[in-house]
């Protein structure tokens, strides 16, 4: 089976790294069911099955699906065909049911697939993939850093997240043209920012919108004219602020914004 390029496979063909990234899951316990995007042939998927999760996989790629039923006869039911983005995973994981996800991921949809855990973060106590590492290292940086950004600071609030080891491209069939890395996200305990989560995302996104300019240029937008981006504080860029930071800024926007509505 020939990778394509439509669907930005490269096949891992080293089994000691799949055993690797599958060990990194939780023991059965906490959740009990499992969700797998992009197993391809099934090169993780025969280290997850052992392991007694309820594991269900969403593959893209239709040629795929005959080798997963012919070689996982035990995944009768539990392969979903189509692009994981678009599937609704309510259908899938009821409201309240937790599920982990894991995968090699395809690293064209990468950052859209951590944006959706973000979505179901109630219900997703872990992630442990597989990235561009570029990607990995940009959603652990630490304030400071050159590449930390919007991905950085929106998984951090909710998941402490580890670089666990760097996979070099002479592993995968193709060979991609960059390095890749697994990281595992854990969800933090305490889910409540104190603050409005939709405000603070897009606060964030603002910031970083032209991440060379002081926060008093780019948080005119929210409170124009306001005496407190004179302020010290306001004289920072983006990426210099930690998560706790962020979340400081968003409640002394969404105070200034209130007054201003009064």
């Amino acid at each position: 089976m020939k990778a394509k390029k439509s669907f930005g496979q490269h096949f891992l063909r080293d089994e000691s790294i799949s055993r690797r990234i599958a060990d990194l899951l939780q023991p059965k316990g906490r959740y009990a069911k499992v969700l797998e995007i992009g197993p391809g042939q099934g090169m993780l998927t025969q280290f997850l099955l052992p392991k007694e999760y309820e594991l269900v996989v969403v593959e893209a790629d239709r040629d795929m699906i005959p080798i997963l039923q012919r070689n996982f006869p035990e995944l009768k039911g539990q392969i979903i065909t189509g692009d994981f983005l678009r599937q609704d995973l309510p259908l899938f994981f009821p409201k309240g049911e937790a599920f982990a996800i894991i995968g090699n991921f395809p690293y064209n949809i990468s950052s859209q697939i951590l944006f959706k855990m973000l979505d179901h973060r109630e219900q997703v106590p872990e992630l442990v993939g597989m990235f561009q590492k570029e990607m990995a290292e940009r959603v652990v940086a630490a304030p400071g850093s050159k590449i930390y950004g919007v991905i950085s600071i929106l998984v951090q609030a909710y998941y402490e997240g580890e670089y666990c080891f760097t996979v070099d491209r002479t592993a995968f069939d193709p060979p991609p043209k960059v390095q890749s890395a697994v990281i595992h996200l854990r969800r933090k305990a305490e889910q409540d920012l104190g603050c409005d989560h939709k405000l603070f995302r897009r606060v964030v996104k603002q910031a970083f919108s032209q991440r060379r300019k002081m926060l008093r240029n780019t948080m005119k937008g929210f409170v124009k004219g306001h005496s407190m981006l004179t302020e010290d504080f306001f004289m920072q860029r983006p990426e210099r602020l930690s998560v706790e930071d962020f979340i400081e800024l968003t409640n002394r926007l969404q105070e200034a914004i209130h007054k201003d509505v009064d």
